[in-house]
């Protein structure tokens, strides 16, 4: 059982930059894949970002050149930093974690409970 749990959401305004965490409960080193979802209301939902183990990256065509996704294997935490922040930014950005080798388009096996970013002047 892998608990994600991230932090970070908040309101920011457009051009800003801001940094969300997911922590996990336990080795990352463990997990095949980590990334970051995210979900607005009257959208559907993106994938944003993700890492792999061995450091390989997948980036949304919508935040390429803008986020960047990055782990510190010490601490268990996954971070995305967003910079640029634009108003179509704003969503509950959850956390998600696939154990295995599969394809980055195969459904996370495991969720966070999300963290609100909010783009607003």
């Amino acid at each position: 059982q892998v608990q994600l749990v991230e932090s970070g959401g908040a309101m920011v305004q457009p051009g800003g930059s801001l940094r969300l965490s997911c922590a996990a409960s336990g080795s990352i080193l463990s997990i095949y894949r980590m990334g970051w979802y995210r979900q607005a209301p009257g959208k559907q939902r993106e994938r944003v970002a993700t890492i792999t183990r061995g450091g390989g990256t997948n980036y949304a065509d919508s935040v390429k050149g803008r986020f960047t996704i990055s782990r510190d294997n010490a601490k268990n935490t996954v971070y995305l930093q967003m910079n640029s922040l634009k108003s179509e930014d704003t969503a509950v950005y959850y956390c998600n974690a696939w154990l295995h080798v599969v394809a980055v388009t195969t459904t996370p096996d495991y969720w966070g409970q999300g963290t609100q970013v909010t783009v607003s002047s």
